[in-house]
């Protein structure tokens, strides 16, 4: 069978229909509401499928729809997917479902809305990825900002209107700067174009990349987060309902490093290449930085969210080695905390419903009562913790490796960030999971349920398919981080040196 020929319009086109359905139905009809929301929500899972079915280990963007929009600015629906964005999609269409499978029963004032607007962020995070004209990538990027902003605002914890306003604000003052910035691009190049792939061919003076560049850097760098820019991370994911938190860390976050790879860096390489040691650095810091505290936090949640900022800092020092390996890396590393941190924000969820507690001193000895929850639990920490075998190390491994030749301190630095990370995460498992049940409160736990093992289980599958079949992925991703690393060595000043690693394929 083949694709649709509109298979990505088709994509963002029926999350849509599906919340214009919800929106028709009666509130009360709740059970009905979740089934269409599952429903939608799972056809567009297996209709991105089709993307991988079809889709070719060339550097070339595919499936591309173009259309005219506002020709007079030259704007077009312009639409396509290539190696750095193929996975991306698929891991938001794989986690959009479980959100609301894993929100089934903990969701249960305005159930109506809240799904309305879990397919509605699916639309603004799939547009993103998919998006070939910047007016359209612009447009997505905001439009992903409301739904979440009410799924923080209106599902989250005690504290949730300062988390969802400081988390609009922030991410809103680096869209400022971006559409600034795409302004400038737009009448500085001379194409009077959006489009993406003919703004990447144009030049653009230095003096005019370092301005834009940093622009672009602050929007992605908050996104991320980078440290600075993270503050408003942590109170995010706590605040967050669990769905919320898996979304955000597992998608959400991803777009500032892709907008890194997707933008930045093709439009502005001599910048890239100028700003590439400060990148690194800051990458270290927060890597360092997010261990750290995480060592010391006494909430899982807060415990988690601040791993995140680690993590996603070996993701930026692969971006800013500027090598084939590295970024690579940092691809597959971003689809592997998508998997191993959304994993252990479900189970932290899973806790907090029987509980309704994160803190760390509440628990102790769970094993005893939940087996096979601490079965699952500890594997997903594993994962996280990048032990061979697992997801994490493949990642890892590749960032590290392809930033020794480039980047010697920074990844020296950074292999600390895996220590940590093992000191935290199985310092809080030890915490929770082993011991005596001293808390009465624990010990009549009821054990994982079907839901929550169809929850669970793809997400531990993955992380070990993951781990072992890497060239499944990584063959996709090399050709299109190959051609980007090429094009920046190609365009940039010829006085900059570039360092270049062969790929590895573990």
């Amino acid at each position: 069978m083949s694709p649709p020929s509109n298979l990505l319009s088709l994509l963002l086109a029926l999350p849509v229909l599906g919340a214009f359905a919800i929106g028709l139905m009666r509130k009360d009809a709740e059970r009905a509401i979740k089934l269409v929301a599952l429903a939608v929500s799972g056809l567009v899972f297996l209709l991105s499928l089709l993307l991988v079915r079809d889709f070719q280990p060339i550097a070339n963007v595919q499936f591309v729809e173009e259309l005219p929009w506002i020709p007079s600015y030259g704007i077009s629906w312009k639409v396509g997917i290539d190696g750095l964005s193929l996975w991306l999609v698929i891991l938001t269409t794989f986690l959009t479902p479980l959100c609301l499978l894993g929100s089934w029963s903990s969701i249960e004032e305005r159930v109506k809305e809240f799904n309305v607007f879990m397919l509605l962020l699916e639309v603004g995070m799939l547009g993103v990825f998919f998006a070939l004209d910047l007016f359209l990538f612009y447009v997505f990027w905001e439009a992903m900002l409301i739904p979440m902003y009410f799924l923080i605002g209106i599902w989250g914890h005690d504290r949730r209107i300062y988390a969802a306003l400081k988390f609009f604000l922030y991410t809103m003052a680096g869209s400022v700067l971006m559409l600034v910035a795409f302004l400038v691009l737009y009448v500085q190049t001379g194409t009077r174009s959006f489009d993406m792939l003919r703004l990447v061919e144009s030049s653009v003076p230095v003096p005019s990349q370092m301005w834009l560049f940093a622009a672009f850097a602050v929007a992605f760098a908050i996104k991320v987060p980078m440290w600075p820019f993270h503050t408003w991370l942590p109170d995010a994911h706590v605040e967050a309902p669990t769905a919320g938190s898996v979304i955000l860390a597992g998608v959400l976050l991803k777009m500032g490093g892709y907008g890194f790879l997707r933008l930045a860096l093709p439009l502005f390489p001599d910048a890239a290449l100028a700003f590439a040691p400060w990148i690194a650095a800051l990458s270290v810091v927060g890597i360092l930085y997010g261990a750290l505290v995480s060592l010391v936090q006494p909430d899982l949640k807060k415990l988690v969210a601040y791993s995140s900022v680690s993590h996603l800092g070996f993701c930026m020092l692969g971006i800013a080695a500027l090598t084939t390996t590295a970024i690579t890396g940092s691809v597959y590393q971003m689809l592997n905390h998508g998997i191993s941190t959304g994993a252990l924000f479900f189970m932290v969820g899973m806790l907090y419903d029987r509980r309704h507690t994160r803190a760390i001193s509440e628990f102790g000895g769970i094993r005893n009562v939940m087996p096979w929850f601490s079965a699952l639990f500890l594997t997903v920490c594993l994962s996280s913790i990048a032990v061979p075998g697992f997801n994490g190390f493949v990642g890892e491994f590749l960032i590290l490796v392809g930033s020794w030749s480039s980047r010697r301190t920074e990844t020296i630095l950074a292999s600390l960030g895996v220590i940590l990370a093992a000191a935290y995460l199985l310092w809080m498992v030890q915490r929770v999971l082993y011991g005596e049940v001293t808390n009465p409160k624990n010990q009549a736990l009821p054990d994982l349920s079907p839901r929550e093992f169809a929850v669970v289980l793809p997400l531990v599958a993955l992380a070990l398919y993951m781990g072992v079949a890497s060239p499944q992925f990584t063959r996709t991703i090399e050709p299109s981080v190959a051609a980007l690393v090429q094009r920046v060595k190609a365009k940039a000043a010829p006085v900059v040196p570039v360092v270049e690693t062969a790929a590895v394929r573990p």
